[in-house]
């Protein structure tokens, strides 16, 4: 990729997985990496669990809107990583897609959170060495 590379995640209500997901790619990828995410059945807002829990590691995703997916986000990205969103994703031939097996953080506390955050931290981490950018904090 000659061009920084762009990364679509994505999950059903775009609440919980891929804003964290997304978060973390903005934080850690800086302005290495375009970033995009979205739901095939949007939430009506983030879930405030997920919102604390970055919050602990000094991100804030509070601000953000769960969004639609839509055929635009899929073939503008050249990542796109999928969470639990089974068919609802549009496939195009030529993009790289991942599914990242996550359990769902919807209805959960602070404490079964964390570990999903930080699993997710840590796949971000991987795909941003995959992509060759260097994460610009640790």
């Amino acid at each position: 990729m000659s061009t920084k590379p762009s990364v679509l995640f994505v999950c059903v209500h775009n609440a919980g997985r891929s804003q964290m997901a997304a978060g973390f790619l903005t934080a850690l990828g800086g302005d290495g990496v375009e970033v995009r995410s979205a739901g095939s059945m949007p939430a009506d807002q983030v879930n405030p669990v997920a919102v604390q829990a970055m919050a602990e590691l000094g991100i804030d995703i509070a601000a953000e809107q769960p969004k639609v997916l839509t055929t635009e986000a899929v073939q503008a990205s050249d990542v796109v990583v999928t969470m639990g969103c089974g068919d609802a994703c549009p496939y195009f031939p030529g993009k790289r897609y991942e599914d990242w097996k996550l359990e769902d953080p919807a209805g959960q506390g602070l404490e079964s959170v964390r570990p999903i955050r930080d699993e997710i931290r840590a796949r971000v981490l991987t795909l941003l060495d995959e992509l060759g950018v260097t994460p610009v904090r640790a």
